[in-house]
């Protein structure tokens, strides 16, 4: 899945040190300084996850989610720029106020090596 597939959950499942249902979206995009249509992607990709939730269609799809507070996890290839970075300050804000977490990482190759 990507960020350009704008109605898919790319990825779901349980953080079991947390307990958080955690909704992963991957950010394969880089940031080039004009980036107005990768934040439109993104904006739609949130949108679609908090409908997702909202809507009840997650505890459909997964009904582990019951009870469980929902993370969504915006996993990046590259680095944000400056414009980004707000983008996602301003977003968060948003998300919160629905009640559910959002962070914003970038992807390492190593964490998947030291999870093997």
């Amino acid at each position: 899945m990507a960020l350009d597939q704008t109605t898919v959950v790319d990825a779901i499942g349980v953080d079991n040190a947390t307990g958080e249902v955690v909704l992963t979206i991957t950010d394969h995009l880089g940031w080039t300084g004009s980036d107005s249509e990768h934040l439109l992607l993104l904006k739609e990709k949130l949108n679609a996850y908090l409908s997702f939730v909202e809507s009840g269609e997650m505890l459909e799809t997964y009904p582990d989610a019951k009870g469980r507070a929902v993370l969504i996890d915006v996993v990046c290839k590259f680095p944000p720029d400056e414009q980004a970075q707000g983008f996602y300050n301003q977003l968060s804000q948003v998300v919160e106020s629905a009640g559910i977490k959002l962070q914003q990482r970038l992807f390492s190759a190593c964490s998947l090596s030291a999870m093997s």
